[in-house]
């Protein structure tokens, strides 16, 4: 399959490993009913244990996914009246998580506040969303 002209190579490689941890999380027998971007945020914040680059579970509460694309912005609804300064810092992870992979933006985001890493987690889950669906991968 082609990717997507919008995902660099990294990204690609990186969606390949967000949909094994998918369909992974999908077939645990407590998670049958589990869909949507709930798994797609359970994936991505099991990514660094995948990728084995991160340094795992950081205590990030998990924040209700909210769709940012009514918006017309990639900020979760919930960060809309966040400082300037902190809608930056999401919008710089979110591209570096389409520059350079997620992993690095995950070890960048380890750095930041809880805010800002949940809301960057809600980001890149609704930005993903979208294309895993159209690839099968969720529903």
């Amino acid at each position: 399959m082609d990717p997507s002209p919008s995902f660099e190579s990294a990204l690609e490689a990186d969606m390949k490993t967000l949909a094994a941890e998918i369909h992974r999380t999908q077939e645990m027998k407590d998670k049958k009913n589990a869909e949507g971007l709930d798994v797609l945020k359970e994936a991505i914040r099991a990514f660094p244990q995948l990728d084995h680059e991160g340094s795992g579970g950081n205590g990030v509460p998990v924040a209700p996914a909210v769709a940012a694309a009514q918006s017309g912005s990639p900020l979760p609804a919930y960060a809309q009246n966040a400082p300037a300064e902190i809608k930056l810092e999401i919008e710089y992870l979110l591209d570096v998580a389409f520059r350079k992979g997620i992993g690095a933006a995950l070890s960048e985001s380890a750095k930041s506040p809880y805010f800002v890493q949940d809301a960057f987690h809600d980001a890149l889950a609704g930005r993903l969303y979208p294309e895993l669906q159209k690839r099968g991968v969720l529903k």
